[in-house]
């Protein structure tokens, strides 16, 4: 047999093995991701409500919003070292089940005290979450598929963008039902599900091809080599690992862009109700549905781009292409009078926001695995956290200052131009990293 003839074997196998985990693995993930973005962004629907019922201001709105982002972010380092040890089914299941019970209790919110202390406790919950899911792809596929996986992952908060918010709409008019008031059903229903679905992770999640039992033991040996690839760096040993994860230049990079996505992203997403009733549409289900459009435009985004990078490549150049273009649409928006125009001038903006996440992830993916990836991923993810702590904030005290709620697009075209300003950095640091890398001795066999 050629080596032409194995190589081709090996390359179906692998390809065979791939789409079984597509198909088996991303249906549990986007159903756990799907609720966490559902939980933590149902408030936006609440904010009105919250205001006329409890007395929450647009500005305490915003911190217990962005608090969230704060406990979150505290503890996303530490949790993915726990998940490291104990794995990702048993991690991404006690947080499910956890932020589920916390998300119903937000039923109970009696003013701000009440509202910040439940949205710092379901920051907590829910820690980890995230770099988990990119953990498991950095187990699971290899580097030429994990752009694609990562835009199906992103297909959760598109979707739950989509269907989130007019499913929480609807959910608002049992306003009255049994003395509780609209947002109080939505909190509990919500978090009831995201409880379930904890349950149907722990018994449905296999965390590595050898533990899956609809895979050869063939293809899930190929599925695990060609996840690790040729990176080295797959000790378990925190000394050491954690400088790959944190002391490189290209990691602090594209945390920081990611940052400034995330301050346009949360600050959209946690606003968008209150710009759309701004715009004189009324009736919490109309609200939700057109608010849900923005969604449309997220899931083009996640679909899209990669499409874009398999076709194209150069991750960098893209990342700075499409933060450039979310601060021409944001500009447009503010110039714009026309609430059809401004409506539609988000969805497209949400193209450009969403579509970069798959970016942010693949460049790093590629530079790193084991322990030192469940490390750097969280840190990434820690950062861009921030800036969705800041987001809600800078759009509620653009608010307060203008009493505009599509103030906070000034926000966005801010943020917008520091990421374009830092792509070149970025593009510097990933060719030093690969040229460092390249030049490395191979490891020595023992």
């Amino acid at each position: 047999m050629t080596v032409d003839s194995v190589s081709s074997a090996a390359d179906t196998l692998h390809a065979r093995a791939t789409r079984k985990a597509m198909v088996r693995l991303l249906p549990i993930m986007l159903a756990a991701y799907f609720m966490a973005y559902i939980d933590r962004t149902n408030v936006a629907l609440a904010k009105t409500h919250l205001q006329a019922d409890v007395g929450i201001s647009v500005t305490a709105f915003g911190l217990g919003a962005g608090i969230f982002f704060i406990s979150y972010a505290f503890l996303e380092v530490p949790g993915s070292l726990i998940m490291h040890r104990v794995g990702p089914r048993r991690w991404i299941a006690r947080i499910a089940v956890t932020w589920g019970a916390l998300s119903a209790a937000m039923m109970f919110v009696q003013g701000e005290w009440s509202f910040y202390v439940l949205r710092f406790f379901l920051g907590m919950a829910e820690a980890g979450l995230y770099p988990t899911l990119m953990y498991m792809v950095t187990v699971w596929f290899s580097q030429k598929h994990r752009a694609t996986v990562v835009g199906f992952i992103y297909l959760a908060p598109t979707v739950a963008l989509i269907v989130g918010n007019p499913m929480g709409g609807a959910l608002m008019e049992f306003d009255t039902a049994l003395g509780l008031h609209g947002w109080q059903w939505m909190f509990l229903i919500e978090g009831i599900v995201t409880m379930l679905v904890g349950v149907l992770v722990w018994f449905s999640l296999p965390e590595t091809p050898r533990d899956a039992s609809w895979l050869t033991s063939e293809e899930a040996q190929i599925l695990s080599a060609r996840a690790a690839g040729a990176d080295t760096e797959t000790g378990n040993r925190i000394k050491g690992n954690l400088k790959h994860a944190f002391a490189r230049p290209f990691i602090v990079i594209v945390a920081l862009i990611y940052l400034f996505n995330q301050v346009t992203n949360v600050g959209i997403v946690f606003n968008l109700p209150s710009i759309v009733e701004g715009l004189d549409i009324h009736g919490s289900f109309l609200i939700g549905l057109v608010s849900g459009s923005a969604g449309i435009g997220a899931t083009v985004g996640v679909l899209l781009v990669p499409f874009v990078h398999r076709r194209f490549g150069n991750e960098v150049a893209l990342i700075g292409i499409l933060a450039a273009s979310t601060a021409v649409t944001a500009a447009i928006f503010v110039l714009s009078s026309s609430p059809t125009a401004q409506i539609l001038l988000i969805v497209v903006s949400m193209v450009f926001v969403f579509g970069t996440l798959p970016l942010f992830w693949s460049v790093a993916m590629a530079r790193m695995s084991g322990l030192a990836a469940a490390a750097g991923l969280a840190f990434i993810n820690t950062i861009g956290l921030l800036g969705g702590f800041l987001g809600p904030y800078a759009f509620g005290l653009a608010e307060d200052a203008t009493g505009d709620p599509g103030a906070g697009l000034y926000v966005v075209i801010a943020s917008s131009v520091v990421g374009v300003l830092l792509t070149p950095l970025l593009a510097r640091a990933v060719r030093s990293e690969d040229a460092a890398k390249a030049e490395a001795p191979a490891p020595v066999a023992r």
